[in-house]
């Protein structure tokens, strides 16, 4: 008799926004499409859309969906969307059951002639309270367990951790463990080992600890260039340059030499020819060098003459401009999150290998 298998039903939550669900969802639907479990995906509640044809779908949703062609099926995927003004309409207009049905019958659609779901939450436990959805709620309204995502730390992240599964426990949800992201290799195994050990002490599995990779939070300059709308001057066919560090191009050229590296975006008053200059010279060397510019931001409002412009299009740096000042422009990239894209290859496979590295995917999938 053969055995019947059991139903992954798995939700992702994490103790804030931005901790890695997304970066989990990727990583996990590939680590069981490659034992051939047939998965779907969806993320219930979703706050950052695209428009795909009549609708508005959750980002990460899409994302999926073009990745992974996991069907074409974006609505039911992406069945609630919070766009402006939703929350302040549905406070004096609740309508708690038309969410919900909404929610369950696109879970239904999805998991027709599958074998796993993956269900990505929204921010911690507790988001999308105001609107009688929140992750605890819709896990128990899906019969999910749930994968608690954590960043890097130990007291604050078990505290964290502990708040989360507070608001699990009141739905009668099961956590079923706890994924830690972003853990600096440094303090890789101190974490590991304690943390791990401090989440044993509360009954809580630690399923994984991927540690941090400068790559997934590195944007190109295109990325750079449409999260902080500014003007391209040139370079466009090079703009898919990851940005690994940045610069501000205050200091004299002799100084600003030490702190050019692979990667480095320079930011630099448009009337800083000399930095100007420095980058572009540290970018064309071509025999022995060892780093590559990623780009640059003209600041302020100014620009070099006619014949340092004509260099720089030679150069075929990325070149940007804006009328802010440098350090205005320097703190928006400073708090600068580029949320990972279809066309970002590099970053994805990255994610596949951390996951099948760092994640324990068959105790996962044993624990249903």
């Amino acid at each position: 008799m053969t055995e019947k298998k059991t139903f992954k039903n798995i939700f992702l939550s994490s103790i804030h926004k931005d901790a890695g669900k997304t970066t989990l969802s990727l990583g996990l639907y590939k680590a069981f499409k490659d034992r051939k479990i047939k998965t779907a995906f969806m993320k219930p509640v979703g706050q950052e859309v695209v428009n795909v044809g009549e609708y508005n779908i959750d980002k990460d949703s899409y994302l999926m969906a073009e990745v992974y062609k996991c069907g074409k099926r974006y609505r039911e995927m992406s069945p609630v969307t919070i766009g402006k003004g939703f929350t302040e309409k549905y406070i004096f207009h609740p309508e708690e059951a038309k969410l919900k049905n909404a929610i369950l019958h696109a879970f239904k659609v999805l998991v027709r002639k599958k074998e796993a779901i993956i269900v990505e939450g929204t921010g911690h436990a507790g988001v999308g309270s105001v609107v009688d959805v929140s992750n605890a709620v819709v896990a128990k309204i899906l019969g999910s367990k749930v994968i608690i995502i954590s960043e890097g730390g130990i007291g604050k992240s078990i505290d964290e951790i502990m708040l989360n599964k507070a608001l699990f426990d009141m739905q009668q949800v099961e956590v079923a463990g706890v994924i830690v992201n972003k853990v600096l290799p440094e303090k890789y195994d101190k974490i590991k080992e304690v943390l791990g050990k401090g989440l044993e002490n509360k009954g809580i599995r630690l399923l994984g600890v991927l540690p941090l990779r400068p790559l997934l939070s590195s944007p190109t300059m295109e990325q750079v260039q449409n999260q902080l709308q500014l003007q391209v001057l040139c370079g466009k066919d090079s703009m898919q340059q990851r940005v690994k560090n940045v610069i501000v191009a205050a200091m004299e050229p002799h100084n600003m030499v030490n702190y050019l590296e692979d990667g480095t975006m320079v930011l630099a008053s448009g009337d800083r020819i000399d930095n100007v200059l420095l980058a572009v010279s540290s970018h064309l060397v071509r025999d022995g060098r060892t780093f590559q510019v990623a780009g640059i931001i003209l600041t302020g409002g100014l620009m070099p003459n006619d014949k340092i412009i004509d260099l720089l299009k030679k150069s075929s740096i990325p070149v940007l401009i804006t009328e802010e000042d440098t350090y205005t422009v320097a703190a928006r990239v400073e708090h600068l999150i580029c949320k990972i894209q279809k066309t970002d290859k590099d970053k994805i496979q990255e994610i596949t290998n951390l996951v099948n590295k760092y994640v324990d995917v068959d105790k996962i999938l044993a624990s249903f």
